[in-house]
């Protein structure tokens, strides 16, 4: 009796080894792969931020062929600088982003896109402005970086989804609130966002 008690207390203690083990590397491996997941959404935000910045880098560019039409509306062209600044001026920290600040980030680059949309409209009343060299370079890249946006904002989507369903997957649900993993928030699709900008209209 004494023997098979000394087995019985063998027996469990090895099987508490095993459930440890087992559990021990189910957190590693479930771990790593919301670390891989979190990274990748991270890497398809840096992504976006690029192409945001490509297209405010462009508007000093476009100031100076603008202005130099003197009778040009100089009120659409302050919206689209301010509207600018107020967009490069917002950061936002991709592993601590709220649904709130994406909102925001979005915002405020909506308004940039508003403000140039109203500036290319306008510049329909200027034949030369329109035919100017430096102004259709504009209009050409404008064009390929919007379609960028939206790529890459798809892509981020597509990366936020992936990350989302792991983390909110029973058991792992479990682990990713215990290792503090929290839910990604994604773009939303404004208004006739899924048309490219007609920049070159007759």
């Amino acid at each position: 009796m004494k023997n098979r008690g000394c087995l019985s207390a063998g027996t469990i203690g090895i099987a508490l080894l095993v459930i440890v083990g087992v559990l021990f590397f189910w957190g590693k491996s479930g771990y790593n792969n919301f670390v891989t997941k979190e990274q990748n959404v991270n890497t398809k935000w840096s992504n976006i931020e690029t192409v945001y910045q490509k297209r405010a880098n462009l508007i000093p560019n476009l100031e100076r062929t603008v202005k130099s039409y003197a009778k040009f509306e100089k009120e659409t062209l302050t919206q689209v600088v301010e509207a600018r600044s107020k967009a490069t001026s917002i950061n936002i920290d991709p592993t601590n982003m709220t649904e709130q600040d994406l909102a925001k980030f979005q915002a405020a680059q909506g308004e940039l896109s508003g403000a140039l949309s109203r500036l290319m409209a306008v510049v329909e009343s200027y034949p030369n402005l329109k035919a100017d060299q430096q102004y259709i370079n504009f209009q050409r890249e404008y064009t390929a970086i919007e379609n960028s946006i939206r790529t890459e904002t798809v892509y981020y989507n597509q990366a936020a989804q992936d990350y989302n369903t792991s983390i909110k997957t029973f058991p792992n649900n479990i682990l990713a609130n215990f290792t503090n993993f929290k839910e990604k928030p994604y773009f939303k699709a404004a208004a006739g966002a899924e048309k490219a900008p007609d920049v070159f209209s007759e």
